[in-house]
């Protein structure tokens, strides 16, 4: 369903589609699972099919998604949940391989210490309760790039269980109502990831790269409370910022199924349980594994890692080294400030819109980008606002550029808004400004208004003739602005700002035009 990005998340979904007719629910149906080709056998999978009773005409029934959430983060850490062996993005194929990875006879796990407080500190993030003793068991299929034949996992006793995600949804008339939803959370589990396999297709052969075996993964596993996309998507993306606000994952993931599945039951089709994985280059998801027999993993005690025991400020044993024992009330002290946390001090420090802060959040880099240009510039914080979401990030947006790779830098943006503050430009050359900083690398906001005299004019006098000029040369115009209608004068504002090449500030010129009419 969803493909991650290397080093990110893993996306498993169960997307169950509900038959509405007359305003009621008829029920939930079949839900298919996804997976990635990084994270295999993790999805939820019903075990009926949807409306299997009669077959339905397209158009007949109106459709309604629940969606459950899956997911896979890769834990940030220096090395392997098990093993010593180093992680590291893009390493030469098995380069970063223990004897414990590769599943030689004899070697044991070892705990990672880093991985099991990300668990505990994500878990504390998500409103989990923490098991104070939580359990590792084996989870057994056969892939080629899983060396022991069986994963290692928390399927009995995860470490963290029955927590709850807050997101939010604008709605409304232009976005501007934001609604705030809750997502509950089942359980989060600790286990490794498995190695690569890379398909030569030319040569009809498979590869096996052991670097990312053994990698610690988070499950973050969310139940069916969502309805459709939209929400699923505003979710997953809370949850990314949660994680990364934490520093345990770099969370990067993608998104699609629920209008495939609409199209095969109104077609009369039935939604087989199946994995799917999205195909990048199609734009859609594709079969990767039959899920119609029930799955056997055959699960066991992990037999070589004893019950996981983590400890609170009440339970700390005595003289306990700090070292040897997780205490789950420190980690809750270095919580950092979260992403509902930072939008509600934005709302409250700067007077934004509450769709404001989402969109400086959401977009990677964009709220320090902003904080660093107030800092700078004594602009109020709402034009601020403006010009970062709607002028500096369309122009990103065009161009398919991220915030740090922008050639406008906030000190050159603080710059040009302190020449708009202070009048010596107007709103539209401060733009003309902006589109020239783009293309004119090293130039500063007042070399490019000198060089192309986009000044304000501050001469009153030569103002006030232009524009007693231009209401001779428009008689119709100022009878129309005498009898009241409000669309006269802006267009006198209008051709005085032509003859000025919008070197005049429009607040002047009315009230030049209305001091000249009266008298």
């Amino acid at each position: 369903m969803a493909a991650p990005v290397l080093r990110g998340c893993c996306l498993g979904r169960c997307w169950a589609l509900a038959c509405i007719d007359s305003g009621s629910r008829h029920g939930r149906g079949a839900a298919t699972g996804f997976t990635s080709s990084g994270k295999r056998g993790q999805s939820f999978v019903a075990q009926q099919p949807l409306l299997t009773a009669q077959k339905s005409r397209k158009g007949e029934h109106k459709w309604a998604a629940v969606v459950g959430l899956e997911i896979h983060a890769q834990i940030v850490s220096n090395s392997k949940l098990f093993s010593g062996s180093q992680v590291h993005f893009a390493a030469p194929p098995n380069s970063l391989v223990s004897f414990f990875d590769a599943s030689l006879p004899g070697t044991l796990p070892v705990l990672n210490r880093r991985c099991v407080e990300a668990a505990v500190m994500t878990g504390l993030a998500l409103n989990c309760h923490i098991n104070k003793k939580s359990l590792f068991d084996r989870k057994h299929y056969f892939y080629a790039d899983l060396p022991a034949g069986y994963q290692i996992t928390q399927q009995r006793l995860p470490i963290a269980v029955n927590g709850s995600l807050a997101y939010s949804v604008c709605v409304g008339k232009k976005w501007r109502q934001v609604i705030t939803k809750t997502v509950r959370i089942k359980q989060i589990q600790l286990e490794q990831d498995s190695g690569k396999s890379l398909h030569d297709e030319l040569r009809s052969q498979t590869l096996i790269d052991l670097n990312r075996a053994g990698v610690g993964l988070l499950e973050v596993v969310l139940e069916p409370d969502m309805s459709c996309g939209e929400e699923a998507a505003t979710a997953v993306r809370e949850l990314q910022l949660i994680l990364q606000a934490l520093g345990t994952s770099q969370a990067n993931m993608a998104d699609y199924e629920i209008q495939r599945q609409i199209n095969e039951l109104e077609n009369g089709c039935e939604i087989l349980n199946e994995t799917r994985s999205f195909d990048y280059r199609l734009g859609c998801t594709v079969p990767m594994r039959d899920k119609e027999g029930k799955q056997d993993y055959r699960f066991m005690p992990e037999p070589n890692l004893p019950p996981l025991l983590l400890y609170d400020t009440a339970s700390l044993p005595a003289g306990a080294d700090p070292q040897q024992v997780i205490n789950i009330d420190r980690i809750r002290e270095q919580l950092p400030e979260l992403p509902s946390e930072t939008r509600e001090k934005l709302i409250q420090q700067y007077g934004i819109l509450p769709e404001h802060s989402f969109a400086l959040l959401n977009e990677v880099g964009l709220l320090e980008f902003f904080q660093n240009v107030i800092k700078e510039t004594r602009a109020e914080p709402k034009k601020v606002t403006s010009w970062v979401l709607n002028i500096f990030l369309g122009f990103l947006k065009q161009r398919n550029l991220a915030v740090n790779e922008s050639p406008v830098t906030p000190s050159v943006l603080a710059e040009l808004l302190n020449l708009l503050d202070r009048k010596v430009i107007s709103s539209a050359a401060a733009k003309q400004v902006f589109e020239e900083l783009w293309r004119s690398k090293g130039k500063t906001p007042s070399q490019i208004v000198s060089e192309r005299k986009l000044e304000l004019m501050q001469d009153e006098e030569a103002l006030e003739r232009v524009c007693h000029a231009v209401m001779e040369g428009h008689p119709q115009v100022v009878m129309d602005m005498k009898r009241g209608n409000p669309r006269a004068i802006n267009k006198l504002i209008g051709l005085v700002r032509k003859v000025t090449h919008n070197r005049a500030d429009p607040m002047v010129i009315k009230e030049i035009l209305e001091k000249q009419l009266l008298s």
